[in-house]
């Protein structure tokens, strides 16, 4: 995801970055290196370097820093990009699960009456056009009990 155009925001101490998605607030205490009042931001740009996901600053030390825009979408909790990470962690997790269980591919995409094409975009994490339902079936067959936990974020 491209950052089309970011501004600067030093009344609300913020990046506020325009995206495909939306726009976007990340606040400067969530940057590292943090700018601050004695140390502020001289020089601000979207990195081409990053492919142009990022943006760079720089603050008047010297010091640079980056802001991605994941980590926008992290700090606002984009639902797009919550889903995608969700989906990816169920992903790695059952990576792990089935080498843990011994069971064959064909046997676990036997027991999911699916094809063995199809088990390996369920296991592969860059593929987010797969279902939670399929996800959870698949945790389930490898022997995993799943239990969806809700609770407060954490500051």
């Amino acid at each position: 995801m491209r950052i089309d155009s970011f501004k600067l925001n030093n009344r609300r101490r913020a990046f506020e970055i325009s995206c495909e998605r939306g726009d976007f607030s990340f606040p400067y205490a969530h940057a590292d290196p943090q700018p601050t009042a004695d140390d502020p931001i001289v020089e601000a740009f979207i990195d081409p370097e990053l492919a142009c996901e990022a943006l760079t600053y720089r603050l008047v030390s010297g010091t640079e820093g980056f802001v991605h825009i994941e980590m926008a979408f992290d700090y606002n909790r984009e639902p797009t990009y919550m889903r995608d990470s969700l989906l990816y962690r169920l992903s790695v997790e059952s990576q792990k699960r089935l080498v843990e269980s011994g069971l064959s591919k064909r046997e676990v995409s036997r027991q999911l009456r699916t094809s063995p094409t199809q088990l390996y975009r369920l296991l592969d994490q860059t593929n987010y056009d797969k279902s939670f339902d399929k996800m959870l079936e698949l945790l389930s067959v490898l022997g995993c009990e799943i239990d969806i936990s809700i609770h407060k974020r954490s500051a």
